[in-house]
């Protein structure tokens, strides 16, 4: 009787225990939300962008890059390599083209992720920094564009023991970025079960050069998106389980100090930030549960945050876009440029709209 009283006791402590943790994550996931629409005139959707569009980075001559088919997460994924598609936001027609990419590049397994560009100012080389998952791993591609060709010239692939489980990353030279850890753990099973149930501060920031790989920064629940301001002096961080994004100061030793922390209310996925005004577009997912359990008949929602005068002592935080999942489902990134607003998502349908 002693020993079943012990196992009836342990497994009544564990159910207790694993429903805490239920419970705390369907909290941080903002299960209880509803979902409402808020949408903006004359949106459209794009072709050929029907299984994800995770993450957009616009040039400033308009040419908007699109990472498509990631595989992430148990989300729904076709079996089809990711690409690189391009959008030109000045053509009305709003037709992306894929990028072509060399022969030598591992196209079969490229599973795309975060990007980012760079401009090298001694000669306006620009170059693609690609978060890539092979086989569930993480590697960062580096490409040299070739506007007059369409086309990626794959130039290195960087692997660190510190760049685990990269999400997001910002180059800040032609061999040089920041990049954010989502998880603590490499293992499928861990990280995707076990460390979403513990759901702890393990995230964090990696600076990467060929001389020099640290962690910079650290204590998120969930470090997403990563972008930098215009004038190159901050950092800003997506927490997406903690609902905010943070403000890290660069040093000149390319350390990040934190400055502050703004509460988006939403769970905050990829950063784009306006080149002109400095404010940050974020891509969010208004209820994080509906995007985990993925129930076609009850989907998840879409948002679209703008945070305006984010170093001020107030800054304006708006919901410039809402939906119930009806039209767009699992919204991870917004760009803007000349009046329109470009809406990416995890697997789902890219979006073009105006701005009011």
């Amino acid at each position: 009787m002693g020993r079943l009283r012990f196992i009836s006791t342990l497994v009544a402590v564990l159910a207790v225990l694993l429903g805490q943790r239920i419970y705390n994550l369907r909290k941080r996931a903002l299960a209880t939300r509803e979902l409402v629409k808020n949408h903006l005139p004359n949106c459209v959707l794009i072709e050929n962008l029907e299984h994800g569009s995770e993450d957009i980075t616009i040039l400033g001559d308009g040419l908007a890059f699109i990472s498509t088919d990631l595989k992430f997460l148990g989300f729904p994924a076709t079996d089809k390599p990711g690409k690189i598609f391009v959008l030109d936001l000045k053509d009305s027609r709003m037709k992306p083209k894929e990028l072509r990419m060399q022969r030598n590049f591992d196209i079969e397994t490229f599973n795309p992720h975060g990007i980012s560009l760079y401009t090298d100012p001694s000669d306006d080389a620009v170059y693609l920094f690609v978060v890539n998952h092979p086989h569930h791993k993480s590697q960062i591609e580096v490409f040299k564009f070739v506007k007059e060709e369409l086309s990626l010239v794959h130039l290195k692939t960087i692997k660190h023991e510190l760049l685990y489980s990269v999400n997001d990353l910002v180059a800040v030279g032609v061999d040089s970025f920041y990049a954010t850890n989502d998880h603590y753990f490499e293992n499928q099973f861990l990280k995707s079960y076990v460390e979403m149930l513990l759901c702890q501060p393990w995230g964090n920031v990696v600076y990467y050069s060929p001389t020099e790989v640290k962690e910079v920064s650290q204590g998120y629940y969930f470090a997403n998106g990563i972008n930098i301001s215009p004038d190159k002096r901050h950092i800003y961080v997506a927490d997406l389980f903690d609902h905010n994004v943070h403000v890290l100061e660069r040093k000149e030793d390319n350390a990040l100090t934190r400055v502050k922390t703004v509460a988006v209310g939403s769970l905050v996925d990829n950063i784009e930030v306006d080149p002109e005004t400095g404010d940050l577009w974020v891509g969010c997912h208004p209820n994080g549960w509906k995007a985990l359990l993925f129930d076609p008949n009850d989907p998840a929602g879409s948002e679209i945050v703008r945070i305006q005068n984010i170093h001020s002592d107030k800054p304006q935080v708006t919901r410039v876009y809402e939906d119930d999942g009806h039209v767009l489902i699992g919204s991870s990134v917004a760009a803007t440029y000349g009046g329109k607003l470009l809406i990416g998502t995890v697997f789902h349908k890219a979006l073009v709209c105006d701005l009011k």
